[in-house]
């Protein structure tokens, strides 16, 4: 039984202030001890526990430096600032406000300030899409298995990043295409919501094209199999084209300009060298557990909808098609996928599972919330568990000891240490780190990865830089070759890395 509207409360009870008050927090309380409230605590515990051990993420240690620059100097760089071997290049800082963001959480409270950052993103990631499931098939247990599907393929790209607020935003904007279907007001708060996302993650380009499927689609009227469109009445397609060209203008509120939305284009087309070697740039294994989900999810979606009748709008399937192209391209497309798949899932399965149960139980509700909590609290690392991660997964043994010695340089450091490099010895320049394009851009990239794996004669690269030390990971194949090189030799090693200096 839906509660009584406010205003019904209130001429019941004589229009007393007091009794309308009562009556709306009666209601608020209610929805809070819901059964689709703690199924929506469920997913928040799933996703606390997921990232309470994914701290160390290496690109997180460069995020917070350039915000920390943001912030500092309350300008962007425009050049590269960081290594010697492309320093004052041409370089864009896409993500500057998703990094302005990650060092004002480090800034307020260090690491457990980060970690509350990153718990409180995941939880609310999907808490979204589990609203938006709930918004399409109408049952909350369909809308939580949903939830757990999106969660499954997030996984993959769930880190303290740029790319998590990526991922947000798509799902808000879902929400609001959803809504606007049936009342195109919502359509005007995704200008503002673009004009955030540039700024934050390239991922705004899936987002614009989701908006653009839905215009055009509006104009659209058939039917093929299970698949059909309805074209919208002329208002409903004005209201999408004009939300459309006003999120475009959007993408211009930003304090780089043009080069900001051409960069994402720059990088699809000329960055073939780090998608071709990184992992989360190369297309996903067929045979791996979440490709397999995703392959069974695309075939059994039309086959069920043909089965049982349904019909699966146009907009819906082009989207999802787009998703799936991607996430077979590329692996840290799969969270995306997620993101599109789970609604559409949850409204072709949603009469299969059957409705929720008419009758609630409060009290239960509010003991499973209450232990959710609890294990969310219980989950959350302690400082040591913190630093714990950091030291396990960072070279910052072989960084004390650069330091304390004051090893001379020029350095050559490992790919994957870069990052970090940056953040905790910000006096040495860096010779590679994760930011692949600025150095595609100027070959060091190609002359890096040739060395690293042993393709040339690695005296020809330290000997071009003048390279002094090099820092390595302990099992990278250069420091099994270094300590033969004439003039070189270990002179520190833990469990995490190497340092060999000449």
């Amino acid at each position: 039984m839906q509660p009584e509207h406010p205003t019904a409360v209130f001429a019941a009870n004589g229009g007393g202030t007091r009794h309308g008050f009562a009556g709306a927090l009666a209601s608020a309380g209610r929805k809070l001890l819901s059964f689709p409230a703690m199924l929506a605590g469920g997913l928040a515990v799933i996703a606390a526990l997921t990232v309470s051990t994914r701290f160390n993420d290496p690109d997180l240690w460069f995020h917070l430096r350039l915000g920390q620059i943001v912030w500092t100097t309350h300008s962007i760089p425009s050049t590269d600032i960081f290594s010697f071997t492309a320093q004052g290049h041409s370089w864009i800082a896409h993500e500057w406000l998703a990094e302005l963001g990650a060092y004002a959480a480090y800034r307020a409270g260090g690491y457990a300030g980060l970690m509350v950052c990153f718990m409180g993103l995941a939880c609310l990631l999907f808490a979204l899409v589990y609203l938006l499931c709930y918004r399409r098939c109408g049952s909350s247990l369909t809308a939580f298995l949903g939830g757990v599907c999106a969660w499954f393929f997030g996984t993959v790209g769930l880190a303290l990043r740029p790319m998590l607020l990526g991922y947000l935003f798509l799902a808000a904007e879902l929400i609001l295409l959803e809504l606007a279907l049936r009342n195109r007001r919502w359509l005007w708060l995704l200008p503002p919501l673009f004009a955030v996302w540039v700024n934050c993650h390239g991922s705004y380009y899936f987002g614009m094209g989701v908006l653009g499927v839905y215009w055009l689609c509006s104009f659209a009227k058939g039917k093929w199999g299970p698949v059909v469109a309805e074209a919208r009445d002329k208002g409903d397609r004005k209201a999408f084209g004009l939300a459309l060209i006003l999120s475009a203008l959007a993408l211009f509120a930003n304090p780089i300009g043009i080069r900001l939305l051409l960069y994402p284009i720059h990088f699809a087309l000329q960055q073939s060298a780090q998608m071709n070697t990184v992992q989360e740039w190369l297309p996903s294994d067929l045979r791996s557990g979440r490709a397999l989900a995703m392959i069974a999810a695309v075939i059994s979606i039309p086959a069920i909808s043909s089965l049982r009748r349904q019909e699966l709008p146009l907009r819906e399937v082009v989207a999802l098609a787009a998703a799936f192209a991607m996430a077979v391209q590329h692996v840290r497309m799969l969270p995306v996928f997620g993101i599109v798949v789970s609604p559409v899932l949850c409204e072709v399965l949603a009469p299969m599972l059957g409705s929720d149960r008419k009758r609630n139980h409060p009290a239960a509700n509010g003991l499973f919330l209450c232990g959710f909590l609890a294990a969310i609290v219980w989950a959350f690392p302690a400082a040591a568990d913190l630093q714990r991660q950091v030291t396990s997964g960072s070279p910052a043994g072989a960084v004390d000891y650069i330091r304390r010695t004051n090893l001379p340089g020029p350095m050559l450091n490992e790919h994957v240490f870069g990052d970090y490099l940056i953040w905790a010895l910000p006096e040495r320049k860096v010779f590679i780190d994760g930011r692949g394009d600025v150095f595609v851009w100027t070959g060091v990239f190609q002359e890096y990865g040739r060395w690293a794996t042993l393709q040339e004669d690695p005296r020809i690269l330290l000997d071009k830089y003048k390279i002094r030390f090099c820092l390595m990971s302990k099992d990278a194949p250069m420091t099994f070759v270094l300590p033969y090189l004439p003039g070189w030799r270990k002179v520190y090693s833990d469990d995490v890395a190497a340092v060999f200096a000449r």
